[in-house]
């Protein structure tokens, strides 16, 4: 990484240092965090580039604090590469509940009851969120579906102010995610449905 930041190549001899490309970077210094010592490189010459340093109380806080980074950057990563977007915050599930629910009155048999069953599962996203937030979910949840069957269909929850708000060029997603996310779940769902009987060990005989 160091040598891709820099502009240089890296060099397992020195047999022909005249044929070598050597790296560039503005300053070199050593810094001290907590009671580490380490190398900054500074103004590298191919671009922008940076390292993130976690500190923490626990292996367990920092674990987590390096998940979520290594999401982000994912997530972020993946919307250069495909930048469809969708509406965040609830908005983009709801919608598509409400679009099953819909269908669903159309649909005569069993098959009605399992479409309802997904469309209730698509509504527990939000619910999930505003829980995650320590919100009260049952009312944003119900707030939101309000305003979702009364045409605002642009309607997200705003998990800082606790409200439901119009989520137009404020909190958007992922398509490609987004796409993932329910291509998964649905055939995660679909899996267990088949499995029609548990075969279950017996346990292991102790010997006296």
């Amino acid at each position: 990484r160091l040598a891709l930041v820099t502009g240089g190549e890296i060099a397992s001899s020195f047999d022909s240092p005249e044929l070598l490309k050597l790296g560039a970077c503005d300053t070199v210094e050593e810094v001290i965090i907590g009671e580490d010592r380490m190398v900054k490189f500074g103004g590298a010459a191919a671009g922008q580039a940076c390292t993130v340093v976690l500190r923490g109380g626990t292996g367990q806080m920092l674990d987590e604090a390096e998940r979520s980074i290594h999401d982000a950057i994912a997530v972020l990563s993946q919307t250069i590469a495909e930048p469809r977007i969708v509406y965040g915050g609830g908005c983009s599930e709801m919608l598509m509940s409400k679009a099953v629910d819909d269908a669903a009155k159309l649909v005569p048999g069993k098959k009605s009851i399992a479409m309802e069953a997904f469309a209730k599962a698509l509504r527990q996203m939000p619910t999930i969120l505003a829980d995650n937030a320590g919100l009260d979910s049952a009312d944003l949840v119900a707030r939101l579906r309000a305003a979702h069957y009364d045409g605002k269909s642009t309607s997200g929850l705003d998990l800082f102010e606790g409200d439901v708000i119009d989520v137009v060029g404020k909190v958007t997603e992922s398509f490609k995610l987004k796409r993932q996310v329910l291509l998964s779940a649905s055939e995660a769902a679909e899996m267990i449905l088949r499995v029609d009987d548990i075969i279950r060990c017996a346990p292991r005989q102790r010997r006296n």
